[in-house]
């Protein structure tokens, strides 16, 4: 999306727009503050993705108000991980899933572009979001699958 933006808007500008976005979004006790410097993180831990997500849309839609599948594209991506970090399943929640992922699916062409090799077909992430609704129904949700544990651990010991 970042390189789609910078696209759109060149390269420092997109950054900024970033940046500037995601500080303006309102304040909230539960939601996380990334300052003005959000582009500039090098590497998220699991948790604060999550929580980078969960406002990403709020953030971007003004910038993509002229691109809306790439809009739906990410609001895709955004539900997928969202109801798939779910602690239990049903039969709607499922529903749910296999809609976001229809819509990753119908978009995810937009993006092709910003591939070195201008194909998905060799991504592990993306193949594998094709089986977890099936996973999911095997073995149960897959909730504690993440890395938040382990990034705890590890920031204790530094």
């Amino acid at each position: 999306m970042v390189d789609f933006l910078k696209d759109i808007y060149g390269a420092e500008k997109a950054l900024e727009l970033i940046d500037e976005r995601f500080f303006a979004l309102p304040r909230f006790s539960n939601i996380h503050q990334f300052g003005d410097k959000l582009t500039r993180v090098k590497q998220w831990t699991g948790s604060e993705y999550k929580d980078m997500l969960k406002v990403s849309l709020a953030a971007l839609v003004p910038l993509l108000k002229e691109h809306s599948n790439h809009l739906k594209f990410l609001k895709s991506v955004t539900d997928f991980i969202l109801i798939a970090g779910y602690h239990s399943h049903i039969e709607t929640t499922l529903k749910y899933l296999q809609e976001a992922l229809h819509g990753i699916s119908r978009n995810i062409h937009l993006f092709l572009p910003y591939r070195h090799n201008q194909s998905i077909s060799k991504i592990p992430k993306i193949h594998s979001l094709f089986h977890y609704i099936e996973c999911i129904k095997e073995m149960g949700s897959a909730d504690n699958s993440d890395t938040e544990v382990s990034e705890a651990a590890y920031k204790n010991l530094i």
